[in-house]
């Protein structure tokens, strides 16, 4: 049950590389777009995230808390990716604000994961 649970750990981590990943890639580039990649990213790290919530495979307590709050964090970043691809359908660029909130909220949930004890 032990393995079962890493494995969806590096699906949770594979999910949040592909939405980084993609983010920085149009950030360097300069595109400043939303991509279906980075919808894909968010999709696997939600869902990866919801099984790891449930406790299964664990002999301590989960913190429910601290997972909310990644929740929280994946739904602003779930709300900000689809309100760009929205306008970028729409008007043909996201404004660069939400654009830019996307990789540090990202960065966050990631930060939250691994320095909230």
């Amino acid at each position: 049950m032990e393995i079962l649970r890493h494995v969806v750990v590096v699906i949770h981590l594979v999910g949040f590389a592909v939405l980084f990943g993609a983010w920085v890639v149009e950030a360097v580039g300069r595109r400043v777009q939303v991509t279906r990649l980075m919808s894909y990213g968010l999709l696997i790290s939600l869902v990866a995230g919801l099984i790891l919530a449930a406790p299964w495979g664990i002999e301590y307590e989960l913190n429910y808390t601290k997972l909310g709050v990644k929740l929280v964090v994946l739904i602003v970043i779930g709300a900000l990716l689809g309100i760009g691809s929205a306008r970028q359908k729409r008007t043909g660029s996201v404004p660069p604000v939400l654009f830019w909130l996307i990789g540090p909220l990202t960065l966050l949930n990631a930060a939250i994961a691994v320095i909230w004890r």
